[in-house]
């Protein structure tokens, strides 16, 4: 497998809630992080001493983040109004030659920042809210 261009990393929205998704104009820089805590079982008859876990046990989550600079009025008035109203909705991350990740997110930070002599940028992240489903490549 060749490497693979982070511009062709996507993130979306899912604009009105009935799976018409909108790209997050702007972005510079993306990225995906799952995470799962684990049940720790161990007793005093563990052999050993060694700690068990329990498969399958814990809390699955995923984090995205992403950074860039605003382009776009139609997403960028989405993700303040989403930010401000709590709301969780569908989103998708495309991953080039990989797959999908997409199900429900909240935005939990919203930040941003300019240089005088730049551009205003942004930086955003989500918190997955439910189940979510990945279709590969």
């Amino acid at each position: 497998m060749t490497a693979q261009s982070g511009k062709d990393m996507l993130l979306k929205l899912d604009q009105t809630g009935a799976g018409s998704f909108l790209t997050v104009a702007g972005l510079r820089t993306r990225s995906l992080a799952f995470n799962a805590a684990s049940v720790d079982t161990t007793d005093a008859e563990s052999a050993g001493r060694w700690r068990e876990l329990l498969a399958g046990g814990g809390i699955k989550r995923a984090s995205v983040a992403g950074a860039g600079i605003f382009k776009d009025k139609t997403s960028d008035a989405e993700i303040r109004s989403l930010f401000f109203a709590g709301a969780i909705r569908d989103w998708q991350l495309i991953l080039p030659d990989f797959g999908t990740v997409e199900g429900p997110f909240q935005i939990v930070a919203l930040e941003f920042a300019g240089d005088h002599a730049g551009e205003v940028t942004f930086e955003l992240a989500l918190e997955s809210a439910g189940e979510l489903t990945f279709v590969a490549s």
